[in-house]
């Protein structure tokens, strides 16, 4: 990695996601791990839930399975999810919603459609990030944070053509108000056609975007990325920058992710994510012998 430079931080490529099955049979858009990126550090997977309108009845999500090693984040834009796990933890998620799940040392969970909404069908949208922990906190207590939308910090900028949701980090002077074992910034910017955006980053920082929807320029020079793409930035710079030109039909949904990378070896099967293959072995035979517990409705 290069040192960290004063100014605008270029763009070091855009990739295309690709469309898998998860779960219980949902359809999520994913950036990584793909073969062409198998992690961006300390991210290790970013996962788009849908967009999918249900019909009654026909709502699926993630039931039962495991995690250590990381933290799952998920951030729901439509819909609404219920939560379980085997700390006796529960709650629902609605839009706007954000939980943040250390599942540390191990936690079994479930993330399933809210009982009314799988009754009644409708539009789910969401997204789920995994944000590796390094090696010493690997086996640290699991933790949950479900923070609801209206505490989340909002704030647009003094034109007016810049909104932006801070759930983690910090963003046109407003902190965010969750906690992270590691550096961290997650930020969702809506920019209307003529607005513009330079937000700081951290030195060290791996940053990368993802576009929901509609498309801008980013970068200096600026390069164009549309919906579904993930724009990586260089180090270069302690600031990135994109915008949405005047004459654009739409705005731009974007989410901006940073993190300090741990530079650790990362030994990774299925849900979980440790530092060498005997971990693997021994989280395995840990979730078998159940000493991550159950889930008790």
């Amino acid at each position: 990695m290069t040192a960290t430079t004063t100014g605008s931080r270029s763009v070091q490529g855009i990739l295309d996601s690709v469309r898998t099955i998860e779960g219980g049979g949902f359809s999520v858009r994913r950036p990584f791990p793909t073969q062409t990126l198998s992690f961006f550090d300390p991210f290790l997977l970013l996962d788009e839930m849908g967009p999918v309108d249900y019909a009654p009845f026909e709502a699926v999500g993630a039931p039962d399975h495991p995690h250590r090693g990381f933290e799952t984040v998920t951030y729901l834009l439509d819909g609404r999810l219920q939560h379980r796990d085997s700390q006796g933890n529960h709650g629902t998620l609605r839009p706007g919603d954000v939980q943040w799940m250390t599942a540390g040392a191990g936690v079994v969970h479930s993330e399933m459609p809210e009982d009314e909404f799988y009754k009644t069908g409708g539009h789910m949208h969401g997204f789920q990030i995994w944000v590796n922990l390094p090696a010493r906190d690997k086996m640290i207590q699991p933790r949950y944070q479900d923070v609801p939308t209206a505490q989340i910090p909002v704030v647009e900028s003094d034109d007016g053509l810049v909104r932006v949701k801070v759930i983690a980090g910090e963003a046109l002077g407003t902190h965010a108000v969750i906690d992270t074992h590691t550096p961290i910034m997650y930020l969702h910017f809506t920019v209307q056609p003529g607005g513009a955006v330079t937000q700081q980053v951290p030195a060290g920082y791996n940053v990368f975007a993802y576009v929901v929807d509609g498309a801008g320029e980013f970068g200096t020079p600026g390069r164009r990325a549309d919906e579904g793409k993930m724009i990586a930035f260089q180090h270069n710079g302690d600031e990135i920058e994109f915008r949405v030109p005047v004459d654009a039909e739409a705005p731009l949904n974007v989410l901006v992710l940073g993190g300090v990378p741990l530079d650790e070896p990362v030994a990774r099967y299925g849900p979980f994510v440790m530092n060498t293959r005997e971990e693997i072995i021994q989280v395995i035979e840990d979730y078998r012998a159940g000493r991550m517990g159950e889930i008790r409705n």
